[in-house]
């Protein structure tokens, strides 16, 4: 549904030759738009009647599969595109005999919603490639692609075709870096072709190394890729040499890698908030170590991403403690939304409660397949597709739950990165206790149908929330609602949520710990000698534990529900020492006692005026320091330091 239909818009129906059940009046009540009477052949014998409701304007044809039909005759009649959505594949072909209103409301509420434009940069692509691979096969390959695009060929043999149609080299390639547009390469021992003379070209003495650059690279050789994920690395085509088909489709898609594209952001980055690392200490790493392309990298005190490497697989987002990553294609606010008001408008038009199933397109795609040549999905099971399931991670799972969905189920794509997902359903489990949190691995569209069959529907909630802020704040909203009764939760070891717990025989209150803590998690009292801490702000990092010098502090991975996490609390604290001259607290008694044992035998200490001096504050010991016979200030204006130029000028004088 477009944005320009908006509560204005009018619900064209057909109920696909009465194969499906529509209630036009329920749909109209629970949506809050104007719905057509239920036509039976809208896209054939009826698209007379679809061509006045296109011309009258703000339609929504109820049916995605027909697109292209209701547009050429929007084109036809010179007026806007209606906008679509899909009731029939999700939600109009179910298993089951339960009327499927409220999952038709809800489909259709979400398609309403007004998406925020996704942000995208340009790139360009001038079409220079190059090809990698068996002689034969990349031979062929340039000779198919000289026309099209500006071919190099790597080649291993002694001898160069005799054709100047396309670049030969030889050597090989140490490096490659980049993405479409932009690829940076490395060559060991290059050669270039040296036309001159008869019979086969021959190659320039080798160059131990040599640079280039190029906008795609097809790689034939059919051996170990030169990216991670190379699937997901964009200008980078890999095909099997042995496999004719799959050289002559990559072949195809490198001849369309031309030309200025649009490139989408995927996710934000705040670096304020990038608890990555302080002082060269390494503290959260999971982006880095998560992310299956390496476009994110280390770069100090935050970490650094490169968007043309970035494939969007919403990793890093989802397992970000600090909130300093964020999806934004679109954004997670809207996926939120999405959810809490899909639920909210299902238990308006129904008695019991929805489950939620999260798919991206291919899921999509196999709901399409359950629907047509299936049972369909149960009445109840309500689909939402996200561009990237790893951006569906714990604290969009528990801001279902708590809108109301009775269970959320996660079907793995082809694309999905299984290891990060299955952590975040790890924790999301952890944390919302005794609800249904499944991911489902399965490629089988019956299996996807069979997995979902349940008898009968979950009740409706007593009472339903819909959490607002950061990832954390809703993550704890939605676990307050979930649990009511519960004040502290245990979590897996790798949450982002827990405590610190200091070792108070150990620590001596030098407070490293709080100067690194890159949330401000761990504090000082500036009047006091103490060690405070908020368990809200705390992101499990590691960082303090590693900076302590006494190893004091480790580490309790949980969930404070209680209002204790949003205070800061004293972890360990000392009894001031009060300075000698004046009385002012400043210090713990432990160390300055400690300190003065330790040095009562140095020799510069000797004397109780010098021992005296560490038992002051800052005030007192300088004042007791000017006023002393050894005065480190009587000592008057230090000489000016002799310069070159003062030895120079003495030498022209003389």
């Amino acid at each position: 549904m477009s944005e320009k239909n908006g509560a204005s818009a009018t619900l064209i129906l057909c109920d696909c030759t009465a194969t499906q059940s529509i209630d036009a009046d329920g749909l109209a009540q629970a949506t809050g738009l104007k719905c057509s009477r239920v036509f039976n052949h809208l896209c054939g014998p009826k698209i007379e009647k679809a061509a006045e409701a296109i011309a009258a304007g703000n339609a929504v044809i109820c049916c995605a599969q027909e697109a292209a039909t209701f547009e050429e005759v929007a084109a036809e009649l010179g007026v806007d595109a209606p906008g679509f959505v899909d009731i029939r594949d999700r939600a109009g072909w179910h298993a089951g005999d339960a009327p499927a209103t409220a999952k038709m409301a809800a489909l259709i509420a979400d398609a309403a919603l007004a998406a925020p434009p996704v942000k995208t940069m340009d790139v360009s692509s001038e079409g220079l490639c190059l090809i990698l691979g068996p002689e034969d096969v990349a031979l062929r390959a340039a000779e198919r692609l000289k026309d099209v695009l500006g071919v190099t060929v790597l080649l291993e043999s002694e001898d160069a075709p005799p054709t100047r149609d396309f670049d030969v080299i030889r050597g090989k390639l140490h490096r490659a870096t980049g993405a479409i547009g932009g690829f940076e390469l490395t060559f060991k021992e290059f050669q270039q072709v040296n036309p001159a003379g008869r019979g086969s070209f021959g190659f320039s003495a080798p160059r131990s190394q040599a640079e280039s650059e190029c906008d795609i690279i097809l790689d034939l050789s059919g051996g170990t890729p030169l990216f991670p994920a190379p699937e997901k690395r964009e200008g980078y085509l890999r095909a099997d040499p042995k496999s004719e088909r799959a050289v002559a489709d990559a072949i195809f898609e490198a001849a369309q890698l031309i030309g200025t594209f649009e490139k989408p952001l995927y996710v934000r980055l705040e670096t304020t908030l990038c608890a990555h690392s302080r002082a060269e200490q390494i503290a959260c790493s999971n982006c880095i170590d998560n992310c299956p392309t390496a476009a994110i990298t280390s770069a100090g005190e935050h970490v650094a991403i490169d968007p043309m490497i970035c494939a969007g697989c919403g990793s890093c987002a989802s397992l970000c403690p600090s909130g300093a990553i964020t999806y934004d294609a679109p954004a997670t606010d809207h996926l939120i939304r999405r959810i809490q008001t899909m639920a909210q408008t299902y238990l308006r038009a129904a008695e019991g409660a929805p489950r939620l199933l999260a798919v991206d397109p291919h899921g999509s795609e196999m709901i399409r397949l359950l629907a047509r040549f299936g049972r369909g999905l149960p009445v109840d099971v309500v689909p939402i597709e996200v561009p990237a399931l790893n951006t569906f991670g714990h604290t969009e799972a528990l801001a279902a739950l708590a809108a109301g969905f009775a269970r959320v189920s996660i079907l793995m794509g082809p694309g999905t990165e299984r290891d990060a997902l299955l952590r975040e359903a790890d924790l999301a489990r952890a944390i919302a206790g005794g609800a249904v949190i499944e991911v489902l691995e399965l490629t089988d569209p019956d299996a996807l149908g069979e997995a979902l069959l349940q008898d009968g529907t979950s009740p409706a909630p007593a009472s339903t929330v819909r959490p607002m802020g950061s990832r954390r704040q809703i993550t704890r909203q939605a676990a307050r609602a979930l649990r009511p009764d519960t004040k502290v939760i245990d979590l897996p070891d790798t949450a982002p949520y827990g405590a610190v717990v200091v070792n108070q025989d150990a620590c001596t209150l030098c407070l490293s710990c709080v100067s690194l803590c890159p949330s401000g998690a761990l504090g000082d009292n500036p009047d006091l000698p103490q060690l405070r801490f908020q368990e809200d702000a705390c992101l499990q990092c590691g960082l303090c534990a590693s900076v302590c010098p006494e190893d004091a502090i480790t580490y309790v991975p949980r969930l404070n529900l209680t209002e204790d996490a949003l205070r800061q609390v004293v972890l360990y604290e000392e009894e001031p020492f009060a300075c000698i001259s004046c009385g002012t607290l400043f210090g713990s008694r432990s160390t300055v006692e400690r300190i003065t044992e330790k040095l009562a035998q140095h020799p510069m200490y000797q004397g109780g005026a010098a021992l005296d001096l560490i038992k002051m504050c800052d005030d007192c010991r300088i004042q007791a320091q000017y006023h002393s016979e050894k005065n480190p200030f009587a000592a008057g204006e230090r000489p000016r330091p002799r310069t070159t130029e003062v030895y120079l000028s003495k030498r022209r004088d003389h």
